[in-house]
């Protein structure tokens, strides 16, 4: 039995012991800065940077509330920056359209 006493002083008894099971896996699709800097293959400390530098090159900005970045976006930059853009085949069709309207809003 496990006695707990929350926050606000209520008195929470679990009679045994509850472990949560993940159902199914679920891909983040915005990631923190760290994770973002291993998508380019690059430390943290390098990507911080040249953050400013590869957004001016129209790198995808953070999340302004969250501070993730959108790993689809940034896949879609990378892909663009030696080719025309195009429809990523790669992505599901939901996705490529959202993606191609978030860089359409930010760059035209």
């Amino acid at each position: 039995m496990v006695d707990y006493r929350c926050a606000q002083g209520v008195r929470i008894i679990f009679l045994e012991e509850q472990t949560m099971s993940i159902r199914f896996k679920v891909d983040p699709g915005d990631v923190p800065p760290e994770k973002a800097a291993r998508r380019l293959g690059i430390s943290l400390e390098r990507f911080l940077e040249l953050l400013p530098r590869l957004l001016s090159r129209g790198f995808p900005p953070s999340d302004p509330d969250t501070g993730n970045y959108d790993l689809d976006a940034i896949d879609v930059w990378r892909a663009a920056r030696h080719r025309p853009i195009a429809p990523d085949l790669r992505l599901p069709a939901a996705r490529r359209g959202i993606v191609a309207e978030r860089l359409k809003k930010l760059y035209g």
